[in-house]
């Protein structure tokens, strides 16, 4: 028998090795888009299948997403799912059918359903098959692109979200429009800011953006109006949310009596509308307020640009990304040109021997006519043009005369030489146009983001309105329907103890300021039932930097000891910490108390009282 022994591995070895190798893969095969072209692979292999079927007319996404199989090594779920992403993006794509919605979160139809082609954006910036470069694919019977040669700055115009194995990507969708600009700019020496736009409209605080890099935040919020007093009109949601989610935001915060509300409908179609019908009585702005304290009708959102350059991950700002596209393409450019330009050359030269070999009959002398072999008759042509051809760039090989041992005899009898002389000039004109684009490529490069602009801009306008936010105060806007009661005798307050003593209107959301007749005092959270202490003196709600509310004691400092005065507010402390408004002496006790809202002046009335044996009053 043959026996084989078993080799032991180590847990701690094996997780390095494998799981690392799994970590690099999803970062760089999956989640994490590249910077030269700004996809993921899965979009990248995409696109390059749309490009492959491409007739000009729609196809069944059923058909792009088999086709794009024989590149993607993964299901056909996250194909289909990638292509509704880009379609709906409405840059890339053209699409037919029912493609889903991205206001109420509606899914797509069935790939079988729908159809897709490529845009004539991406057909005019995206390809260009002589300047990529080609990988064999997963199972090695077809090719990919490492990327696709885009002169574009596409990831920022798209926005990308990814989640990999220790680390996110997270690129905020930005204007058409201001890319252009931004890349104008950029070639021009002038200083540029881009700033997130997004489908869904909204408005948007970018004080914090720090140019979409790690560390950076927004906030957007929610379009809301007032159709009148008693009813709101939610027009335009925050990037990332649909109409549900927000709605049942709303209704959670209602649930949770920090707002008023009568009713919901959602009337969302090509627009988003939301409406908000508030009990009678209540304010409008105040109720406006609250939706964006409790709410998703305002969100923060933490940017991360993360891309791969250079086969590693990479943490940039937008400006970054924008800076490196924007060179990419001229890099581009001058790669096609210099392609162009050796095509052009190429036909230069050979027409030119073409004329030349018909023009000076060459075709007829006897040492070519009765050659005794190929290599004779070529030795003989060539030496017949190469005193003719001497300014040429390139010299004259044997397969260039072997081509023109080709010429039919029919061409030859019908050869014009104006003609030729026209087409060689045209050849001559394209060079020298083509060799001033090489000398003057970041006026080209200008032109081309200038004419990008006015092609396709106008279907690409602002949508999401710029604007700094005022901080909203979640307990100024809260609305007061909770009623706070105390227990003396047994030291607990609460919402709950509805048969003890009412102390006042609250909130869920209030904190609660206590005083205690020794001089000690702390702010709590209001909840239904709380254990506090049995001497308090004083409890009331809370509002923090209030400055108008002003306290007034008089108390006595330790037992037997001197009695003091004190006038004071209280804007800011931890809450659940115990502070004491006297030194805190054992025996002292608090005499007189008011608390005045507006700060009013109290007058206090002392009557001295002889005391038992003083000689001296």
């Amino acid at each position: 028998m043959n026996h084989e022994i078993a080799r032991p591995h180590q847990l701690r070895g094996m997780f390095q090795n494998w799981f690392l190798d799994f970590a690099s893969y999803v970062i760089l095969e999956r989640a994490v888009p590249h910077i030269d072209d700004g996809l993921k692979p899965v979009q990248r292999r995409l696109m390059h299948s749309l490009q492959t079927v491409d007739d000009g007319h729609f196809i069944k996404v059923a058909t792009v997403v088999g086709e794009t199989m024989k590149y993607h090594p993964h299901g056909d779920a996250s194909i289909n799912d990638a292509l509704v992403t880009l379609g709906q993006k409405g840059l890339l794509v053209d699409t037919q059918g029912n493609w889903g919605n991205i206001l109420t979160g509606a899914s797509a139809a069935a790939g079988r359903y729908i159809e897709a082609r490529l845009s004539t954006f991406a057909l005019e910036t995206v390809y260009n098959p002589k300047i990529t470069e080609w990988v064999p694919s997963y199972d090695g019977r077809n090719r990919e692109p490492v990327t696709l040669p885009v002169k574009f700055p596409l990831l920022l115009v798209q926005g990308v979200e990814g989640i990999a194995v220790g680390l996110s990507s997270k690129i905020l969708p930005h204007n058409f429009n201001e890319v252009c600009d931004a890349a104008v700019s950029y070639l021009r020496g002038e200083e540029f800011n881009l700033y997130p736009d997004f489908p869904t409209g909204g408005f948007i605080d970018v004080s914090r953006y720090n140019d979409g890099s790690r560390g950076g935040a927004v906030k957007i919020r929610a379009k809301i109006e007032k159709v009148d007093n008693k009813t709101l009109a939610i027009t335009e949601i925050p990037y990332g949310k649909t109409t549900g989610v927000i709605i049942d935001s709303i209704l959670k915060a209602f649930e949770k009596g920090k707002i008023k509300i009568r009713k919901i409908d959602d009337n969302t179609a090509e627009q988003a509308r939301i409406m908000v019908y508030l009990i009678p009585g209540t304010s409008s702005d105040k109720a406006i307020d609250a939706l964006y304290a409790f709410t998703d009708c305002e969100v923060s959102v933490s940017p991360n640009c993360c891309v791969i350059r250079d086969k590693r991950p990479e943490f940039l700002g937008v400006g970054d990304v924008l800076r490196h596209s924007v060179d990419r393409t001229i890099d581009l450019f001058r790669r096609e040109f210099e392609i162009q330009l050796g095509e052009l050359r190429e036909l230069l030269f050979f027409a030119t021997l073409e004329r030349l070999f018909i023009e000076n009959g060459i075709y007829k002398d006897k040492e070519y006519e009765h050659a005794q072999s190929t290599e004779a008759a070529i030795t003989h042509v060539k030496g017949r043009l190469i005193p003719l051809v001497a300014e040429f760039y390139r010299d004259i090989t044997d397969d260039d005369v072997k081509r023109l041992f080709d010429i039919p005899m029919k061409r030859i009898f019908r050869f014009n030489s104006d003609k030729a002389d026209q087409v060689i000039a045209t050849y001559k004109s394209k060079i020298e146009e083509l060799l001033y684009k090489l000398a003057h490529l970041t006026e080209v490069t200008i032109e081309w983001f200038n004419h990008l602009k006015e092609k396709y801009g106008a279907a690409f306008p602002r949508r999401t309105t710029l604007r700094n936010f005022d901080n909203i105060e979640a307990a100024t806007v809260a609305e007061a329907n909770e009623k706070l009661y105390i227990n003396r005798e047994e030291g607990f307050i609460g919402t709950s103890l509805k048969k003890d003593e009412f102390v006042c209107n609250c909130s869920a959301i209030d904190d609660i300021i206590i005083f205690y007749k020794d001089g000690r005092y702390k702010v709590v959270k209001v909840q239904e039932k709380l254990f506090v202490d049995k001497n308090v003196l004083y409890i009331n709600v809370f509002k923090r930097n209030d400055q108008r509310t002003i306290y007034n004691v008089i108390y006595q400092n330790g037992r037997g000891g001197v009695y003091y005065m004190k006038r004071f507010c209280v804007t800011g402390i931890t809450r659940d910490k115990e502070y004491n408004l006297t030194p805190g002496a054992p025996g002292t006790k608090v005499l007189w108390f008011s608390a005045n809202p507006n700060g009013e002046a109290e007058v206090v009335k002392v009557t001295l009282k002889p005391k038992l044996r003083l000689k001296t009053l």
